[in-house]
């Protein structure tokens, strides 16, 4: 749009963008899982968190209650009723899709990119050192972002701090922001969004039960 050339929305090409997202957001539910089952043990229940902070009230992160949000880790589902559960299931998509913009928006599009002004043009680090150091950066700030958060300008504590989960909301960034590197903006704030998605509606109808 800055270079005022002429753009088009092309609706075909919406279905495989949407299909890519989904496949790159399984990764991380794999992951999710794979951590899950080397600090969860038999027979606790389990379940996925979705990428939103606690303070916005969205699906349970790992080893805390089912009314905080969290993001990460599968992780022992509280004594929530399936009727529960289902009921908070629209809340919880709206929630994680608007966090897969939001985050994205500001976690990457916004310091990813001011990190690299940072590192690259202000402290002339070396291009590999910077984008090394915006994405390192970005992605501890992107998980101490689930931790401590600014709500009506107060600042709160949201998720319980745990080394597991801080480890895996910080790979997720990396995840994230060489995701954004490669396909932009649209792809990885997609992706962010269905990983949430496919986790509400894995903890709601299968792995909460």
């Amino acid at each position: 749009m800055t270079s005022r050339k002429p753009w088009h929305i092309h609706l075909g090409d919406l279905p495989p963008m949407f299909l890519e997202s989904v496949l790159l957001a399984i990764p991380l539910i794999v992951f999710s899982l794979f951590l899950n089952s080397r600090t969860v043990a038999p027979p606790t229940e389990v379940r996925v968190g979705t990428m939103t902070s606690s303070a916005v009230g969205s699906d349970v992160g790992p080893n805390q209650t089912a009314t905080n949000g969290g993001e990460g880790l599968i992780h022992p589902a509280v004594s929530q009723g399936p009727y529960d559960r289902r009921s908070r299931l629209l809340p919880d998509l709206i929630t994680g899709i608007g966090a897969g913009i939001y985050e994205e928006l500001v976690f990457r599009l916004i310091l990813v990119c001011l990190l690299m002004l940072i590192f690259q043009d202000i402290l002339r680090l070396p291009w590999k050192n910077a984008i090394m150091f915006s994405v390192v950066v970005s992605a501890v700030l992107f998980s101490l972002h689930h931790h401590i958060v600014v709500v009506n300008g107060r600042v709160v504590f949201g998720d319980v701090f745990s080394v597991a989960r801080f480890g895996f909301r910080t790979m997720a960034g990396v995840y994230f922001a060489g995701l954004f590197a490669i396909r932009g903006f649209g792809i990885t704030a997609a992706t962010h969004a269905c990983y949430d998605i496919i986790a509400t509606i894995l903890n709601t109808f299968w792995l909460g039960d």
